[in-house]
């Protein structure tokens, strides 16, 4: 089993949840975050004054399966947050060793 964590902009969640419902995908999680990577923010004005703008609004999206479906799940994010452009962000992938579902008290990927 593994953790798919992706680091993408906002208005791209949409098309990255239709990707993964049709490869599949039963849950995620969806957290707003801040930060940034090689942009390092960007500099707005506002009422006619300029401001640094260094923590820059993303969607961070957490994604657990089974190990035989990840690759498409990876290439189902990558496709669908792809811009083409700075800043389209990033994927984490790490092992998952343990997996409980509370209510029912299944392990494995079958709480999944």
């Amino acid at each position: 089993m593994q953790l798919i964590t992706a680091i993408i902009k906002p208005f791209k969640i949409d098309d990255v949840r239709d990707a993964l419902s049709a490869v599949g995908v039963q849950g995620m999680t969806v957290t707003e975050v801040k930060g940034f990577g090689r942009q390092k923010g960007h500099t707005e004005l506002y009422r006619g004054a300029e401001y640094s703008v260094d923590f820059m609004p993303k969607i961070k999206i957490e994604v657990a399966v089974a190990n035989e479906v990840l690759d498409q799940t990876v290439e189902a994010i990558t496709e669908a947050a792809n811009s083409g452009k700075v800043g389209d962000g990033k994927i984490f992938v790490v092992d998952l060793t343990q997996v409980i579902r509370i209510r029912t008290g299944e392990t494995g990927e079958d709480a999944l």
